[in-house]
């Protein structure tokens, strides 16, 4: 989608293929990169969770991102994802990203020491302060222990203009909304919840970051861009067909869920770095069933 604001429709959290040893594999991320892009994904979203990137290391995640900006090449736009629970270090790595052919960051509001409000604004006040590249925010309570409120969100948005925007995976439509509605115009909404994708984009939101969409950009492209485009009668039916398997991707971990169905369909070997590991037979099943009458 041609816009001034980068990161607008199909977003996908890229995985990262290992290879049978525990290597990451850069013949088979070259692969899964192209299909991406083949598949009509708007932009990427490179060392998010969905990337295993606690478990890389900080050589490899620079490596990854930089094989990733090159083979992009321009075509589509990049985010990086750059987190820590210590704001300094925090700071440090997202100097260190400041690379070409990077359109934003990524940061995850801090996780396991569970900040107050005025520590998450404080955290992210710094990073705006660091960073050379515009600044997505993300809040997943999920992951973080914490949810980032609407409040917070918003008083971040009006203090830094490079602060562009919000990946929001609180699952809250009420939150969503809330920061669609009050936030300046250059600052936009991401959902980060697939199955939220569609109600999201039809309260404003401008596109999702996806974890389904590594297996299968162009059907579930369709549903978003179908979103954007008003046509929701038209998404409402591939959604319903997503419906009933958005959670198998999720019941046992992430990305644990979707490696299992990229591999598959011959994507990539199901292999993941502790502590994740590979799905439950009983759930391989489950997905396999559960996805086979859907055609990308």
């Amino acid at each position: 989608m041609n816009c001034s604001y980068p990161f607008k429709g199909l977003g996908v959290a890229l995985v990262t293929p290992f290879t049978q040893d525990g290597q990451v594999d850069y013949d088979t991320l070259s692969r899964i990169v192209e299909n991406l892009i083949a598949g009509g994904t708007d932009f990427l979203c490179v060392l998010g969770t969905t990337a295993e990137t606690p478990t890389l290391t900080s050589s490899e995640r620079l490596t990854v991102a930089k094989f990733v900006i090159k083979q992009v090449n321009g075509r589509i736009p990049i985010m990086v994802g750059c987190s820590s629970n210590c704001t300094a270090t925090a700071v440090e790595q997202i100097k260190e990203y400041q690379l070409d052919g990077i359109d934003g960051i990524l940061s995850a509001v801090p996780f396991y020491n569970k900040p107050s409000q005025e520590g998450v604004y404080r955290h992210f006040c710094e990073i705006a302060k660091a960073s050379a590249k515009p600044i997505i925010l993300y809040n997943v309570p999920g992951r973080t222990g914490i949810n980032m409120t609407a409040q917070t969100t918003l008083r971040i948005a009006r203090e830094f203009p490079n602060v562009i925007g919000v990946k929001e995976a609180s699952g809250k439509m009420d939150q969503i909304k809330e920061i669609i509605d009050n936030a300046p115009s250059t600052f936009k909404v991401i959902v980060g919840d697939d199955s939220l994708a569609m109600d999201a984009i039809h309260e404003g939101s401008v596109g999702v970051i996806s974890v389904l969409g590594n297996a299968m950009p162009k059907t579930f492209g369709k549903l978003v861009h179908l979103s954007m485009d008003g046509k929701f009668d038209e998404a409402a039916a591939i959604h319903k067909q997503f419906e009933p398997v958005y959670s198998l991707l999720f019941k046992e971990g992430n990305p644990s869920g979707v490696k299992a169905l990229m591999a598959h369909q011959g994507q990539l070997k199901n292999v993941l770095r502790l502590p994740m590991v590979p799905v439950s037979e009983a759930l391989d099943k489950e997905i396999v069933q559960g996805f086979a009458a859907i055609k990308e």
